[in-house]
């Protein structure tokens, strides 16, 4: 385990420290769709599912509203292109989406019910169609590289968020960029061995043994976790009320004797699988994992309000190559997991 001192646990919100309880009791939620001139669907009934990663892929959101007026769903399929929507409760509220419309589809569940159904992703023209064309001197910096590919991000939509410093030798020689930035982004990535995705609008890097600085919920029954986390063959998973705090990259708290351990298979022609399982999913001695995927869903109408996350040890060693499933490029085995960016 590192020898760095974990950061001091804060619960749900900003200004809710540790020990302190925020009551997950009254649901909230806000769909606006566009941005001059903006619907705010917010007081229809809506469904919705949203898959977020830290993959460059971009992170998806599928919405359903109800019995939306024909002029106004008519509008929403015209007019508008961007889509933000926020979830949670009082005290713990906040956005869980913000991307651009992919697709808007009017249809009819039944002979009462219409409906308007909204597919959007995050970052999605930026990561398609930003287009890198310029020319870097000899002695430029990956960081350099990063930069020249925001640049190409940033008329598309993405601009920077959180990046970590990044450390690599200069270029020994002039380089042409030319191509999708996010292949240049993946590059860099892989170079300094670092993860990099878009979240709410913003591109995002830090390296692989890391994580993005921010508040660490702590999860618990009185904290909204909905039955008990589990390991699996892909990670820890629990899922938890709705929960906007809960962001990929970040680390979440979890008490390890309520996580349910992976029974191993005993078949010889397993023992390899069990191996991998053991290192990619190994528990985290104080309790800290790194949110490597994450799921809301919801009804403003029904019982669902859920988050499911899938996480990993913070300072877990990292696994061979031939163990990675983390959806982007392997790299060489790295040391433990730092928190002193």
């Amino acid at each position: 385990m590192s020898t760095q001192e974990l950061p001091a646990i804060t619960t749900y919100g900003d200004d809710v420290t540790a020990g302190e309880d925020t009551e997950q009791w009254i649901r909230k939620a806000s769909l606006i769709v566009g941005t001059e001139d903006a619907l705010d669907l917010s007081d229809l009934r809506f469904i919705f599912r949203i898959k977020r990663g830290d993959v460059q892929t971009p992170n998806t959101l599928r919405v359903r509203v109800y019995n939306v007026a024909p002029q106004t769903a008519l509008r929403t399929m015209k007019e508008f292109t961007r889509v933000v929507l926020q979830a949670g409760y009082e005290g713990n509220y906040g956005i869980i989406f913000d991307g651009t419309i992919i697709q808007v589809r009017i249809g009819r569940e039944n002979q009462t019910d219409t409906y308007v159904d909204i597919l959007a992703a995050d970052g999605d023209s930026a990561y398609n169609f930003g287009f890198v064309n310029t020319t870097l001197a000899a002695g430029a910096t990956m960081q350099d590289v990063v930069d020249a590919s925001l640049k190409a991000m940033e008329p598309k939509g993405v601009t920077k968020g959180y990046m970590a410093p990044l450390t690599h030798r200069p270029l020994p020689r002039g380089q042409v960029l030319f191509g999708l930035a996010r292949d240049f982004m993946a590059g860099v990535a892989r170079t300094t061995q670092s993860v990099w995705s878009i979240q709410d609008g913003k591109a995002v890097m830090w390296p692989e043994t890391s994580y993005q600085p921010g508040d660490i919920p702590e999860i618990g029954p009185d904290t909204g976790l909905v039955g008990l986390p589990e390991q699996t063959s892909n990670g820890i998973t629990a899922r938890m009320l709705l929960n906007p705090s809960v962001k990929i990259g970040t680390l979440i708290r979890l008490k390890n004797e309520a996580i349910q351990l992976y029974e191993y298979n005993p078949d010889i022609k397993q023992q390899a699988e069990n191996e991998r399982i053991s290192q990619q999913a190994a528990l985290q001695d104080q309790g800290y994992y790194y949110v490597m995927l994450a799921e809301h869903w919801g009804d403003t109408r029904g019982n669902d309000w859920y988050t499911e996350v899938v996480c990993l040890a913070a300072d877990v060693t990292a696994i061979p190559d031939a163990f990675k499933n983390r959806g982007y490029s392997a790299t060489p085995p790295l040391g433990v997991i730092k928190t002193d960016l």
